[in-house]
């Protein structure tokens, strides 16, 4: 599947302007229902329409972006009056406000209702004699009209055949992209076509959003609610997710990093690597004594919540063998309350499904707030900070290599075996990693019918791991390149024996 990840697209564009337009409400705004009523025109101020059929239509979908990122619903299109765009706002100008779910919505009035899956034939078709097309067609489904391939949809059965032996790469493969992303066939149809997210099956990754190439899926936003609690005085400290490293520009060095969060307001800044430190020591510890002892017939990881989410909804009979070590978003914020017990922690990463990790009861109360990188980008624009000219005040010092390298895929299982190896010598270590709910099915399909015992299995959501996020603002191979560079300058390989035993 082609990619758009990493390119500054125009619908990228409309994204970052909204959360810049938002940041600044909750900055400057000292009327909030007037001023949230007037954005739609400030940034749809033109009078020829720039994406759609009218400047009515772009001025919609800009609204329902706003309210998302303010982290209100999205108002239902099917009743006589949707109420106002500020409908509900009083219970989203609150700091306490956490995510309700549903977090992925399809904005309706965005979406181009895209075929699902369908061949066709396009017009470099060249009527040769030949035919291969009809020839391998197993339903009889082409004809040739007027010298020129046809395929009837009625018999089609989608199968490609045609597609992979025509000379002229004439035919076309037309699938909807946010299903085509989308691991977990969450992605249905309404009755005029349009997608919709099955909110039973969803697990949140985020990976249809970012696919959509009208950009008519977006995710809720707490960057209001964060920078409110900023401003009431609160003292709040972020942690940030190992692949932050690139996401900001190519000059902008971890410490540099460091230094504008704290311009931005935060009190200080952790790496959330410490808590994959102490998760990777706890999870070698855990599969030397129950894994490769035999107790245990294989056992998975828990730290990319939509893996984790998908495991328990379709395959519940894998929820014991879950790892039960805390995430290492949860570990960071419970390190950090316990050394600064009057502080909200926010969780700054490249992950759509942590938001809704971290509206779970069991996590609310070490994790206050969670944004994303290209969320964060919002607010270093509202405020005017140009990271690339920060002079860096700080070090970002705190995690082992192992604990940074969890931002990609492979990492965890890395980290873990590399723990096994140095505390555990001469154990036989078995580990493997899926990366995309679609080989993340596989792999616990094989798991479930005990392919895979004695077994550690990593997995993660998206494509190239916790870089390929949701929320992330550069292309997934650079990233990639990006971290392996800040997980060699660690100052040490693993964590220290014990480091585990935190809690």
């Amino acid at each position: 599947m082609s990619s758009m990840r990493g390119i500054d697209t125009p619908v990228r564009k409309v994204r970052r302007r909204v959360f810049k337009e938002v940041a600044n409400l909750a900055y400057h705004s000292q009327n909030l229902k007037d001023d949230m009523e007037a954005l739609p025109y400030q940034i749809v101020d033109y009078d020829e329409p720039e994406f759609w059929e009218s400047v009515y239509r772009d001025r919609a979908i800009i609204r329902e972006r706003i309210r998302l990122a303010m982290g209100m619903s999205l108002r239902p299109e099917n009743r006589e009056r949707p109420g106002h765009l500020t409908q509900g706002l009083e219970e989203s100008n609150i700091d306490e406000k956490y995510y309700e779910p549903p977090l992925m919505q399809v904005i309706p009035s965005a979406c181009n209702a895209c075929p699902e899956n369908r061949y066709e034939v396009t017009n470099s078709c060249m009527g040769c004699v030949a035919h291969p097309c009809q020839s391998v067609c197993p339903k009889g489904a082409i004809s040739f009209v007027n010298g020129k391939s046809v395929i009837d949809q009625e018999k089609c059965i989608k199968c490609g055949k045609c597609k992979s032996v025509c000379p002229y790469d004439a035919i076309c493969h037309k699938e909807r992209p946010c299903k085509a992303a989308c691991g977990v066939n969450a992605i249905k149809s309404d009755r005029v076509g349009r997608a919709v997210i099955d909110n039973d099956m969803c697990v949140s990754c985020g990976q249809c959003m970012v696919s959509c190439p009208f950009g008519a899926i977006a995710d809720k936003s707490q960057i209001f609610q964060l920078i409110r609690a900023m401003q009431s005085g609160r003292k709040i400290i972020a942690q940030v997710a190992p692949a932050f490293v690139g996401q900001f520009g190519p000059k902008v060095t971890p410490d540099m990093f460091k230094t504008a969060l704290k311009e931005l307001g935060f009190a200080d800044v952790y790496e959330t690597a410490i808590g994959a430190d102490m998760g990777c020591m706890a999870e070698a510890e855990h599969y030397v004594k129950e894994v490769a002892s035999g107790k245990q017939a294989f056992a998975l990881t828990s730290c990319c919540p939509s893996w984790s989410m998908m495991a328990k909804k379709l395959f519940p009979e894998t929820i014991d063998k879950i790892s039960n070590e805390l995430t290492p978003m949860v570990a960071t914020a419970r390190v950090i309350k316990r050394e600064h017990p009057d502080a909200s922690v926010v969780f700054i990463g490249p992950c759509a499904s942590k938001k809704l990790e971290a509206s779970r009861r069991t996590v609310r109360s070490d994790v206050d707030f969670v944004i994303t990188f290209e969320e964060l980008v919002g607010m270093f624009e509202a405020k005017g900070i140009l990271l690339e000219e920060i002079q860096a005040m700080d070090q970002m010092r705190d995690a082992t290599s192992a604990g940074r390298g969890y931002g990609v895929a492979g990492g965890v299982a890395n980290a873990i075996e590399e723990c096994i190896k140095k505390y555990y010598p001469g154990t036989q270590v078995h580990i493997e990693h899926a990366e995309s709910l679609a080989e993340c099915r596989k792999m616990l399909l094989l798991a479930k019918a005990g392919k895979k015992n004695g077994c550690l299995i990593e997995g993660m959501a998206c494509p190239g791991g916790c870089v390929a996020g949701a929320g992330t603002n550069i292309a997934v191979a650079q990233a990639a390149r990006e971290l392996s560079q800040f997980k060699a300058a660690a100052e040490k390989s693993v964590p220290d024996e014990g480091v585990g035993q935190y809690f």
